[in-house]
């Protein structure tokens, strides 16, 4: 399922926004920004996004209880793309 132009840009201003503030500077969820086309589309996570996936993944539980992104951390796309990248998934 490709996206659109319009929801990339949308998922990744809501990243930006939503970030987590300066008390918490380690999760960076705008460095899963790149994640976005894997995460909702399903297509195959890049070098660089498995890269940062690894570098967040302390705060995948952090995430996933977190109302704003829990539902993109649980999504079956996102599972699929832990799995291409080769992390474990998150018990919270």
């Amino acid at each position: 399922m490709a996206m659109r132009k319009e929801e990339v840009v949308a998922v990744m201003l809501m990243l930006v926004v939503l970030a987590p503030g300066k008390a918490r500077a380690a999760c960076e969820v705008t460095q899963l920004a790149m994640c976005a086309s894997a995460i909702l589309g399903g297509t195959k996570p890049s070098g660089e996004c498995c890269g940062n996936l690894r570098a967040q993944q302390g705060c995948f539980c952090q995430y996933v209880k977190d109302p704003n992104y829990g539902h993109y951390v649980n999504s079956p796309h996102a599972r699929e793309t832990l799995q291409t990248c080769g992390i474990a998934l998150p018990h919270c």
